[in-house]
């Protein structure tokens, strides 16, 4: 007998509901449902052998290698190159036996799906008090939505305790490029931990589909086994290889947020929002009449993510441009919010 099948996970970025929702909406839509980077890094060149042929190893080691070397990495042998987070997320689940596996929620919701899927038991937890005797545990750093960053010396002690018990600590870092090195785990990663790096959210190329995991060698080889040869398109090979070099890119686009980050939360506090969290990339508000702020917005062309177990809750990621910021404005102004 065949298991029914969950429901899916709401996700920012689906401009399809909000475009039926919302028939008559302005176009072009102004999404800021996701915590994705709205100015992307600019596209290099892919040479034409990058689309016609099978990626080359040493292409996909270069990319490692970049990897590396941002993400503060001793050796490209503990990078998995992925086609995107969200695969990794998928396969992490088979490295172990069936376990107890707790998760700190509220967070990306396909973490618990994966692991259920799998038939591991789940529990969602408020916070590392509450793990218990989990053989696994998994959290977002920071977190999405709130923005809750736990301090690596926290981290470092959880991997040691299921590293004794033959456990796995699961890190994802999606939106850690924002942040000083020393506040991620790969620099002096340990054993029983993997770290998840997103190269779509900070370089704004998320239909590139690229992402990382890191981990020790041993670790990091079972998992390229699990995705096979030709896991990531020879464009992404390039594109990533590129970017991830490119450390003024990079330097000017925190700048960039930071200011973009400061204008945001001014703007959403003078509406009566209350800020809760987040990162440079998303802001977590609360208002008590959130779904009725998010109706206004729809209708002027305007997607924010909101969140079915916390509905004074809304999310905002960044406009791409003046001409975005001015709609979002306005917005606000024709309700009287700001």
């Amino acid at each position: 007998m065949s298991r029914a099948l969950p429901e899916p996970v709401p996700h920012g970025g689906d401009l399809d509901s909000a475009r039926a929702r919302w028939p008559h909406a302005p176009e072009p839509w102004i999404d800021l449902s996701t915590g994705i980077n709205p100015i992307p890094y600019p596209l290099p060149d892919v040479p034409p052998m990058g689309w016609s042929r099978l990626p080359l190893a040493s292409e996909e080691l270069a990319l490692r290698a970049a990897a590396a070397h941002r993400y503060g990495a001793g050796d490209p042998g503990m990078i998995v190159s992925a086609p995107g987070a969200q695969a990794l997320i998928q396969i992490l689940p088979r490295l172990v036996d069936r376990s107890d596996v707790a998760v700190l929620a509220p967070t990306y919701a396909e973490h618990a799906v994966a692991w259920r899927r799998e038939g591991h038991d789940v529990r969602e937890v408020p916070d590392l008090s509450s793990i218990g005797g989990a053989r696994v545990v998994v959290l977002v750093n920071p977190n999405n939505p709130t923005g809750r960053l736990i301090p690596r010396p926290l981290l470092h002690a959880l991997a040691r305790e299921l590293d004794s018990r033959g456990g796995l600590l699961v890190v994802d870092e999606a939106f850690a490029d924002v942040l000083p090195a020393e506040a991620g785990l790969v620099a002096d990663i340990l054993n029983a931990t993997i770290v998840l790096r997103s190269f779509g959210k900070m370089y704004g190329l998320a239909g590139l589909r690229l992402g990382f995991a890191i981990s020790q060698p041993l670790i990091a080889a079972r998992l390229r086994d699990y995705l096979g040869p030709w896991a990531v398109s020879g464009p992404a090979l390039h594109i990533g290889t590129v970017a991830l070099a490119d450390d003024q890119w990079l330097k000017a686009a925190v700048h960039r947020l930071q200011e973009d980050q400061r204008r945001l939360d001014a703007l959403l506090l003078a509406c009566g929002c209350a800020l809760i969290g987040g990162t440079l990339l998303f802001r977590l508000f609360e208002h008590q009449a959130a779904a009725e702020l998010a109706a206004t917005l729809g209708q002027h062309g305007i997607h924010m993510r909101q969140f079915r177990g916390h509905p004074t809750w809304l999310r905002f990621g960044l406009p791409a441009d003046e001409r975005a910021w001015r709609r979002l404005e306005d917005a606000l102004h024709t309700i009287g919010t700001a």
